[in-house]
């Protein structure tokens, strides 16, 4: 009977841990992103509303191994006729924040990739250096240079974007300027990006003086953005945002502004109007996504606008 009574025991502790574990999972993916977010960001203004609603292509999507210990896989979404598509896609790249890998965000990666674009992430979860983003474009290299693949010959992988939110912000700095793979990048963009003293704290350098492409970087107003004043205070406070602005070579472009009314998580997707133009404008030439910059400097949901050409 005490037997009985123990492997009883065993067996509910064992389906417990399951459960437990399960749960883990299940909470850990949740994402922090709505599926509908395009449709509820509301009062933007016209350039900013026809980026931020969905692209005229259906998404698909396929996950690819990474090969390496520190991180699982990436994944890349595309527009689901992209062998009907002429000519070669251009690419953008994600650098995760703190803890937010891919499938914590996935509605914006299928949101960019609705305006023709193949959109790459993984889920390394300390994207800082670069190195994750910079593998995830030679993953693109090689499937445009795999007859098996359905993207052979479709990716312009040497006409790539890099985004990054927060430390994935400092991961596309470095993806864009460290690598050997750094120039195909031809256009960067950042959301609240973690300010050079914290960045330094917490080892995570970068030089934003050696970005050689456009730039645009957003940040909010909120306070875990914008700190409370003290020099000390703010993941992505104005100052930052002037110093970085100050070290970017005159004659070349740089945007640089804040979002009314918003904090450092909401970043990650509040801004997505602005940063699909951005890419729509210097990846595939539209220009009418080009007007972003004469309309972002009198959209009242923004403020603090700086801009350098």
């Amino acid at each position: 009977m005490k037997f009985l009574k123990t492997a009883l025991l065993v067996s509910l502790t064992a389906v417990s841990l399951i459960a437990c574990s399960a749960v883990k999972e299940k909470w850990e993916r949740m994402p922090v992103v709505n599926v509908s977010y395009t449709q509820e960001i509301q009062g933007l203004m016209p350039i900013e509303a026809k980026y931020t609603q969905m692209g005229q292509f259906a998404v698909v999507s396929q996950t690819v191994p990474s090969g390496e210990n520190y991180f699982k896989e990436h994944k890349i979404w595309y527009p689901q006729n992209i062998n009907q598509i002429n000519g070669k896609l251009p690419v953008v790249v994600f650098a995760n924040g703190t803890g937010v890998p891919y499938y914590k965000y996935e509605a914006v990666f299928e949101h960019l990739a609705s305006f023709g674009f193949v959109v790459i992430g993984n889920d390394d979860k300390e994207s800082w250096s670069g190195l994750s983003s910079s593998q995830s474009l030679a993953v693109l290299d090689n499937l445009n240079s795999d007859k098996n693949s359905i993207f052979f010959n479709k990716l312009d992988t040497k006409n790539a974007g890099i985004s990054g939110h927060s430390q994935g912000g400092v991961g596309a700095i470095n993806g864009a300027t460290r690598f050997a793979n750094s120039h195909q990048f031809k256009a960067v963009y950042t959301s609240s990006a973690t300010k050079l003293a914290l960045a330094n704290g917490l080892k995570w350098d970068y030089d934003i003086s050696k970005i050689r492409v456009p730039y645009f970087a957003v940040s909010g107003t909120g306070l875990f953005d914008a700190g409370n004043g003290k020099p000390d205070s703010g993941i992505a406070p104005l100052s930052s945002l002037q110093e970085n602005h100050h070290k970017i070579p005159n004659g070349q472009w740089a945007v640089f502004a804040r979002r009314k009314n918003t904090d450092h998580g909401d970043m990650l997707f509040k801004a997505d109007g602005y940063m699909t133009a951005w890419f729509m404008y210097h990846l595939k030439n539209d220009v009418n996504a080009g007007k972003m910059l004469d309309e972002i400097k009198r959209n009242p949901n923004w403020q603090d606008v700086m801009i350098k050409r």
